[in-house]
C-alpha cells in the first residue's frame, strides 16, 4: 500500500524565487495577507482589536474597567511604589562615539531631556506597564539652528488604536476608525504580550482584575455580614387582608428602625427584631487578604516590600523596596522604547551621521568605597599596584602619586656578616669600619673548610640519595668553633659602631 502524498503548502511567488540557502528578505509570518489563523484577514484601514479577553468580553474595549482596578487601595501603593523607584533613580546621557559630533549630540539631547521634566514624563509613560501600552506626542520647536523638543505630552490611551498595518491611529468623532499620525511625531512601546503580533500588549491590569474584583466582594459581603451580627433585623407581620399602601407604610417603618429612635405603626401591624443564630466567624479578613498579596506578587514580585514584618526571615532588607530587576527592567524599557523613538530623531535631524547617545537610568547602587578599598589592598598585596587614573576614576578627584619612601641607613653588624653596603664599605670615618676586612677573612676560613669537604663529598656519590645520606652524616663533624669565633669579633664590632654613632650624634 503506498503511503498518501503529502500536500505541499503555498508559497507565494516571491519567497519561491529564493534559491536554496538564500536569505529570504521579506516578512512571512505577517498579519496582512489573511493567513493569520488567529485573526484572519485584517484590514490596513480598520483599527484592530485587543486579545485581551478581560478587556473585550467585560468592557467592549473599554479601558475604564481598567481604570477602576487602579483604584484599589493595595493597587495604587504597590503601583506608586514602583513608579517611585523608577523616578527617583538619577538619568544620564552618554555619547554613542568619541568623536566631536558624537559628544555634541549627546550634550544637545542632554539639553533637551532636561527641560521637558523627564521624570514627570517616565511617571506617566510607566502606566503602559499597568495598561499594556502608552502613548506620547512630541511637541517640536526650533531655536534658528536646531528642531528643538519643547514638551512631551503623554496622551490618554483610549484614544488611539492600532490598525491592520500595525500603524498608529487617533480615534475621533469623524472617523471611528482613526486618523493615520505623520511619522516621527507620536512615542509609543507595549509590552508584557507574549508575541509581536500584539500591538496594544497586555498589561499588570489584565492579571489584577479577578483579585481586585474578589477583593471587593468579599468586602461588600463582610459589610453584610458585619451589619447582621451587629444590629438585628426588623421583621414586619402584616395582616392577610393588609393593602399594599399598608405593606409599603410597615416597610417605610422597618427602614426607620436603622436611623430613627422612635416609630410608629398602623393598628394590627407588628414588628419585632430577629437576633442572628450564627456562631463563630466568617472568614473574610483571610480572603481580603489574600487577594492583597495576590496584587502585591503581581505587581512587586513578592509581598515583603509591601506587607513585610521588620525583623523577621531576611524581611528588613526588603521592606520598602522594590525588586531590583524590576526597576532595571521598568528603566530599560522607557529608555530603550525613548532612545529609539525621540532620540534618534533629534540626532538625525541635527546631526546626521553622529553616534546615537544613550538615555537611561543609574539603576545599580554604587559600590561601598570601604568594600572597594578593602578589595584594591588585597589586590596591591597580590603584587599589583593601581593606576592614578584609576585611583581617580573610583575615588575622585584630588589624588597623586606617594613620593617613594628614602631606604634606611645600612646596619654595620649586617654589613660585617657579609652584606655590607657600598656607603658603608667605602666609608672609613669610624675606626670600627676598619675591622670588616679582618671579619670578612675569619668568617670565609671555616665557610670554606666546609663547601671543600661537600665538594670531595659530591665527587664521591652516585645519587642524589647518596648524597643527603652522607651529608647527614657528615654534619656532626663540621666544626663550629671557628665560625662562633669569628660571629663574636663581628658583634663586638656592631657593638662598638653603634656606640660611636651615638657618640657622634651628642657631638
Amino acid at each position: 500500500m503506498s503511503k498518501p502524498e503529502q500536500q505541499q503548502v503555498p508559497v507565494p511567488a516571491s519567497f519561491a524565487e529564493a534559491g536554496a540557502g538564500q536569505p529570504v528578505m521579506q516578512e512571512i509570518a505577517t498579519s496582512l495577507d489573511g493567513r493569520d489563523i488567529t485573526r484572519g484577514f485584517l484590514d490596513p484601514l480598520q483599527l484592530q482589536a485587543s486579545s485581551d479577553q478581560i478587556l473585550q468580553l467585560r468592557s467592549n474595549g473599554d479601558y475604564e474597567i481598567y481604570r477602576q482596578v487602579l483604584r484599589d487601595d493595595q493597587v495604587k501603593g504597590v503601583w506608586s511604589q514602583r513608579q517611585l523607584a523608577i523616578t527617583s533613580k538619577e538619568w544620564t546621557v552618554t555619547p554613542g562615539g568619541k568623536t566631536r559630533k558624537d559628544q555634541a549630540a549627546a550634550d544637545f539631547i542632554r539639553e533637551q531631556v532636561a527641560q521637558v521634566g523627564f521624570d514627570r514624563v517616565t511617571g506617566l509613560m510607566l502606566f503602559g506597564v499597568f495598561y499594556g501600552f502608552a502613548v506620547a506626542e512630541a511637541m517640536w520647536g526650533r531655536d534658528g539652528r536646531f528642531v528643538t523638543l519643547d514638551e512631551i505630552k503623554v496622551r490618554d490611551r483610549q484614544r488611539f488604536g492600532f490598525d491592520g498595518a500595525g500603524r498608529l491611529r487617533l480615534k475621533t468623532f469623524g472617523q471611528p476608525n482613526g486618523e493615520l499620525l505623520p511619522e516621527r511625531k507620536f512615542w509609543a512601546f507595549n509590552t508584557g504580550a507574549d508575541h509581536d503580533d500584539e500591538p496594544y500588549g497586555l498589561g499588570l491590569a489584565h492579571w489584577l482584575y479577578w483579585p481586585v474584583l474578589f477583593k471587593r466582594s468579599g468586602i461588600k459581603f463582610w459589610l453584610i455580614f458585619l451589619e447582621k451580627f451587629g444590629q438585628p433585623t426588623a421583621k414586619g407581620t402584616y395582616d392577610s387582608n393588609a393593602t399594599p399602601a399598608e405593606k409599603q407604610r410597615l416597610l417605610q417603618a422597618l427602614s426607620a428602625i436603622t436611623t430613627d429612635s422612635g416609630i410608629i405603626v398602623p393598628q394590627g401591624m407588628q414588628i419585632e427584631l430577629m437576633e442572628a443564630a450564627r456562631s463563630g466567624s466568617a472568614d473574610y479578613v483571610a480572603l481580603v487578604d489574600r487577594m492583597d498579596r495576590a496584587i502585591a506578587k503581581v505587581v512587586m514580585g513578592q509581598v515583603a516590600s509591601s506587607e513585610g514584618t521588620p525583623g523577621r526571615l531576611g524581611n528588613d532588607k526588603l521592606q520598602g523596596e522594590v525588586r531590583e530587576d524590576l526597576i532595571k527592567a521598568d528603566a530599560d524599557l522607557i529608555c530603550e522604547s525613548f532612545n529609539r523613538s525621540i532620540v534618534r530623531w533629534l540626532v538625525e535631524w541635527n546631526f546626521p551621521g553622529a553616534a546615537l547617545p544613550s538615555v537611561y537610568r543609574k539603576v545599580s547602587q554604587d559600590e561601598d568605597l570601604g568594600e572597594r578599598a578593602t578589595r584594591d589592598k588585597t589586590i596591591f598585596d597580590m603584587g599589583f599596584k593601581p593606576t592614578l587614573g584609576y585611583i581617580q576614576d573610583n575615588y575622585g578627584e584630588g589624588w597623586q602619586e606617594k613620593a617613594p619612601i628614602a631606604p634606611p641607613p645600612p646596619n654595620p653588624g649586617q654589613a660585617l656578616l657579609g652584606a655590607p653596603s657600598a656607603s658603608f664599605a667605602e666609608s672609613q670615618a669610624q675606626p670600627p669600619t676598619q675591622m670588616l676586612p679582618q671579619a670578612e677573612k675569619a668568617l670565609a676560613a671555616p665557610v670554606g673548610a666546609w663547601l671543600d669537604q661537600v665538594r670531595t663529598l659530591v665527587g664521591q656519590v652516585q645519587s642524589l640519595e647518596e648524597l643527603r645520606t652522607k651529608l647527614l652524616d657528615l654534619y656532626p663533624a663540621m666544626s663550629l668553633d671557628q665560625y662562633a669565633a669569628a660571629l663574636a669579633e663581628a658583634d663586638s664590632a656592631a657593638h662598638l659602631a653603634g656606640r660611636n654613632a651615638v657618640k657622634e650624634e651628642q657631638r
